[in-house]
């Protein structure tokens, strides 16, 4: 049980740093508008996807929030990784960034796993 925590506390604590503090720190800037505009989406977008990894991270660190609601933020950051695959592949080719998104799906994965397995 206390692997398990260990676990689930450390994976959870990059996706906090990674996709809530670093989010909420810089998604105002301007490289993060012109990330946001190379791949082909809105500005509007980058907001609305910083909103919601914010949401989720937070989602995720408090231990009050129903199971549920952790289980949609899981899903969206799912999404969130694939998306970003996924466009970063189609926009500018295979480069060493799409290693990015796949080692944080496997942060996410490590994270997800040994939430289930602590609330069993």
């Amino acid at each position: 049980m206390k692997k398990e925590k260990i676990i689930f506390w450390s994976s959870t604590t990059l996706i906090f740093l990674f996709e809530g503090v670093m989010t909420a720190a810089t998604s105002h800037t301007e490289m993060a508008k012109e990330g946001i505009s190379h791949l082909g989406y809105p500005e509007y977008f980058g907001v609305m996807l910083a909103v919601a990894k914010v949401l989720g991270v937070l989602a995720l660190m408090i231990p009050a929030v129903p199971k549920r609601v952790k289980e949609w933020a899981y899903a969206g950051f799912a999404f969130d990784f694939i998306a970003a695959l996924v466009s970063l592949w189609v926009v500018d080719g295979v480069t060493p960034m799409l290693l990015l998104p796949i080692v944080f799906m496997g942060v996410l994965a490590a994270s997800y796993t040994s939430f289930h397995k602590l609330n069993r």
